[in-house]
């Protein structure tokens, strides 16, 4: 549609990377199984593009306001932009982040490809005082798992004054909740695995730009590294992508009504709510009592993974790799689309135990 940036974001969702509407034509692009294309079209082998892709990448890009590039898989995606870092640069990363994010970085440091400086992401003037000379600002919110919320605006505006480019990863937030482009952002990080395609059904990721320049090189990358995404689960993650407005409404609303009745609840020494999105994290005293948590929830499923329709709750010290500041009874929550009074007595009663 020639007006597609006139639609609200819960609009683009359902009709954005669709095929034209002409009589016969299907509602959804179909699956394309193909690994090179007839020579003299504007596809030729599928590593450099494929038709499921291109629908599934003109969604997110309409709902990010840039051009959407997909991979593999969320760190796929955020090697790929890391490698925009020149060697030897400095990447400015918040303390608390995806633990593997922050394992590529300090790889890379290790081996002299990065100079790593962890700051504070929630403190706008400590991240401000670790950019000069930055090649890159990442900035995660809300963080996981401490759920640390960053003022994007502020920080994107300050990376480019100080001639560092600006990535957010919002895998938490999705594009319906934050649009860091609109923010001043350069780059936008996803891991389409969690919200974006929502039931705990694939590994995919995406990243958005509103630069031609910064697309261009994120796409080669993509191609000449292989980490390119399957027919099937760019097919699917555009199918989770059509429910995200309906899916993120009820589960949102579950994550307000559960801060509510947790914050008073026996053995929560601390609720953590950004506010937004749909993963929480509740304190206990110690990691005994956590892990006691863990084991007596009937419906909450103990997982590592987030953002699908169904609740799922973890300890996140209980990874040796997790940053030692985080709280060792630290549970981070993914609120689903199940009942809220079901979901909240589950974890009472297992607190309450």
């Amino acid at each position: 549609m020639s007006d597609r940036a006139a639609l609200r974001p819960e609009t683009v969702t359902v009709s954005a990377g669709r095929p034209a509407h002409v009589p016969g034509a299907p509602f959804n692009e179909p699956v394309t199984f193909a690994s090179a294309f007839v020579a003299g079209g504007e596809l030729e082998y599928a590593r450099y593009g494929n038709p499921s892709w291109t629908a599934l990448e003109e969604a997110l890009g309409a709902l990010e306001g840039g051009e959407c590039i997909s991979f593999a898989s969320g760190m796929a995606a955020v090697s790929a932009v890391a490698a925009l870092v020149p060697h030897g640069g400095a990447v400015v990363v918040p303390q608390h982040a995806y633990q593997h994010t922050l394992m590529l970085l300090d790889t890379g440091a290790a081996e002299g490809r990065f100079e790593v400086r962890r700051v504070d992401i929630a403190d706008a003037a400590a991240v401000e005082a670790a950019m000069p000379g930055a090649a890159m600002v990442w900035i995660e919110s809300p963080t996981n798992p401490a759920l640390e919320v960053a003022d994007i605006a502020r920080l994107a505006a300050a990376a480019r004054a100080a001639g560092a480019l600006s990535v957010v990863d919002s895998t938490f937030a999705s594009p319906l909740v934050q649009r860091p482009l609109e923010d001043g952002a350069d780059v936008v990080v996803h891991s389409a695995t969690k919200l974006i395609a929502g039931h705990s059904d694939i590994v995919l990721g995406a990243v958005a730009t509103g630069s031609a320049d910064l697309a261009e090189r994120i796409r080669q990358h993509r191609g000449l590294h292989g980490a390119i995404p399957g027919p099937m689960e760019a097919f699917m993650a555009l199918r989770g992508l059509r429910t995200l407005s309906v899916r993120l409404e009820r589960a949102q609303a579950n994550a307000r009504e559960l801060t509510r009745r947790l914050s008073d609840a026996p053995g929560v020494v601390e609720v953590r709510d950004p506010g937004f999105g749909t993963v929480l994290a509740i304190v206990l005293a110690d990691a005994a009592a956590a892990d006691r948590v863990v084991e007596r929830v009937r419906l909450w499923i103990p997982a590592t993974s987030l953002g699908g329709v169904e609740s799922t709750l973890e300890r996140r010290r209980r990874w040796a790799t997790e940053a030692p500041t985080i709280p060792e009874g630290l549970i981070r929550l993914s609120v689903g689309i199940e009942h809220i009074d079901d979901l909240a007595d589950d974890l009472l009663r297992a607190l309450a135990a």
